[in-house]
């Protein structure tokens, strides 16, 4: 026996917190019956419906994946332009992606079909890490770190911070760590420009625990077991932070 929004959200239709308010407003049945108690216990058994669609456990998938240049983090998109299941091979045509990373940027994009693990890994309130290699044109300056940290207005009532970390400086170039605990639109690339700087290379190499360690450009591997319960004890702490 488990909780129902547990057997829904491990159905990869959504995660528990959608599935607690889907089962307050009464989209869910359980044998015949409309449900709207949180603690509800089912099991395999039971017919379980959300909007009249059957719901059935599925096994969870988790996959990290080196996403090349060029193509953009969607399964399909209206202007033609190649995407990332261009690239996949068929077997994991099911899987999406952990939030987005823009055509020109490279780098890991963890895969899965776990619905509530991709709402924990992306959910604002949370304010999971992710960590880039990047490089810019130009030599930036201690001020110019102090401001990315502090905030800067990308778009009209939008405020974007980032933690930097200089790898490596030259007069014509530098380059950088930068880590984000939001998930904005071209973020990165915004806030260098607003400072007067060209994003040169921006490489994901790390999301929460996970890293793009042992991946080739275009590769994609399973995540080893243990390395999804770290994970998830790693996204409970922050929760309760």
């Amino acid at each position: 026996m488990q909780r129902l929004n547990k057997f829904i959200a491990s159905s990869g239709l959504c995660s528990r917190r959608k599935a607690d308010e889907l089962i307050e407003t009464g989209h869910v049945i359980v044998n015949g019956k409309i449900i709207k108690e949180l603690g509800f216990q089912v099991s395999e058994k039971d017919k379980v419906f959300v909007d009249k669609k059957l719901i059935r456990p599925q096994k969870l998938e988790y996959y990290k994946f080196y996403k090349p240049a060029g193509y953009i983090t969607t399964s399909d998109d209206e202007k033609g332009r190649k995407t990332i299941y261009d690239i996949l091979p068929e077997n994991y045509q099911h899987l999406k992606p952990v939030g987005r990373l823009d055509r020109e940027s490279t780098g890991l994009l963890i895969m899965t079909n776990d619905g509530e693990l991709i709402n924990e890994l992306t959910h604002p309130s949370i304010k999971v890490p992710k960590y880039y290699i990047v490089t810019i044109d130009g030599k930036i300056n201690q001020n110019q770190i102090e401001q990315m940290a502090k905030g800067i207005e990308i778009e009209k009532g939008k405020i974007a911070y980032a933690d930097i970390q200089v790898l490596e400086i030259s007069n014509k170039s530098t380059m950088m760590q930068v880590i984000l605990y939001q998930g904005m639109n071209r973020q990165i690339r915004k806030m260098f420009d607003f400072l007067g700087f060209e994003v040169l290379s921006l490489k994901r190499v790390q999301h929460a625990t996970i890293s793009i360690e042992g991946l080739k450009k275009g590769q994609i591997k399973p995540i080893k077991p243990i390395q999804i319960r770290e994970l998830k004890r790693y996204l409970a702490k922050l929760e309760k932070s």
